[in-house]
């Protein structure tokens, strides 16, 4: 693709999971967005990743393509997760630059083109932080929760309120064809140690459907990202047995000497057993992340695609 300003383009990639109430505001919000990129000579390429919805989602998405035929649309046979659609949608995006967007439109429009600014001003790796964000109570203390965790066991520069609104140029974008489905694309490009310019902005409270981001799919979303960038928990693990087993020998050698001195049995044997099954969990949990790490090993071994598309309208 040329350099030159008047054909570079921006390849929005638009993940699309029970969003049909949502999608119109979404098609104005593409429309205006198109018309602030042609001002800073830059095309739109608009691409939607259908993940498996089982509302009418597709059909407005149909719509939108009627109304605006370059509009790309990526349908999965089923629910992939979000972090699928993503990188489905980088691999089929032909742009200068990528930028990411959800569906609810809780990000607003205009924050992508102060990324687009950025980016125009020489940032390769542009990030915009929430500086506040409309969500439930529990939903901002599980997402302070995981962030700490990250900061602490990942990345410690992290930002600490995270983000996932974002902008690259291709040559990041081009990393991503390398990394296994289970790794946590927002940290694999802070791992690549590009300086991010960093942008902030105020997050909006969700006006259509509810979100689609549950428990299990935020814990798998946490193990994925801790396991697959740190060895740390096994080395937190392995610390843990060094002190146990200090601690054992010490309570040995303090036995032999209270027997020695004092003759007869010791009393201690609901603490005894207490420790026992405090420390085979301990164990089990080991085991359990041990598991983790081979599971992945496992999986990129085997090569299973990370999604299916089921059907393209380019």
């Amino acid at each position: 693709m040329s350099s030159s300003a008047e054909e570079r383009v921006l390849s929005l990639i638009i993940p699309v999971y029970y969003n049909a109430e949502s999608l119109r505001d979404v098609a104005k919000a593409v429309a205006w967005l198109e018309a602030a990129l042609a001002q800073r000579k830059l095309g739109l390429e608009a691409i939607f990743v259908d993940d498996g919805s089982g509302d009418d989602s597709l059909a407005e998405l149909l719509k939108i393509k009627n109304a605006r035929p370059a509009t790309k649309i990526i349908k999965f046979t089923r629910n992939f997760g979000a972090v699928q659609a993503v990188r489905a949608g980088m691999r089929h995006a032909t742009g200068d630059v990528v930028a990411y967007m959800a569906a609810d439109l809780q990000d607003p429009i205009e924050q992508v083109v102060a990324m687009v600014d950025a980016w125009l001003a020489g940032g390769r790796y542009v990030i915009s932080v929430r500086r506040s964000r409309a969500d439930p109570l529990l939903t901002r203390i599980a997402a302070r929760i995981y962030y700490r965790l990250i900061r602490m066991l990942v990345a410690p520069d992290f930002p600490r309120k995270g983000y996932d609104f974002r902008l690259m140029d291709r040559a990041i974008a081009k990393q991503h064809e390398a990394i296994p489905a289970y790794v946590n694309p927002i940290i694999f490009e802070f791992y690549l140690g590009f300086k991010p310019t960093v942008l902030e902005y105020d997050r909006r409270e969700r006006v259509h459907g509810k979100s689609r981001w549950s428990f299990r799919k935020r814990l798998n979303l946490m193990l994925d990202t801790i396991l697959g960038f740190s060895v740390r928990p096994l080395r937190m693990f392995s610390a843990i047995g060094v002190l146990t087993a200090a601690a054992s020998v010490c309570y040995g050698i303090f036995l032999v000497i209270a027997t020695l001195l004092h003759g007869g049995d010791m009393p201690g044997f609901a603490t005894i057993a207490t420790l026992i099954s405090f420390f085979f969990s301990l164990v089990l949990l080991m085991l359990g992340i041990i598991g983790e790490y081979i599971w992945r090993i496992f999986d990129r071994v085997t090569q299973r695609p990370e999604s299916v598309i089921e059907e393209t309208y380019f």
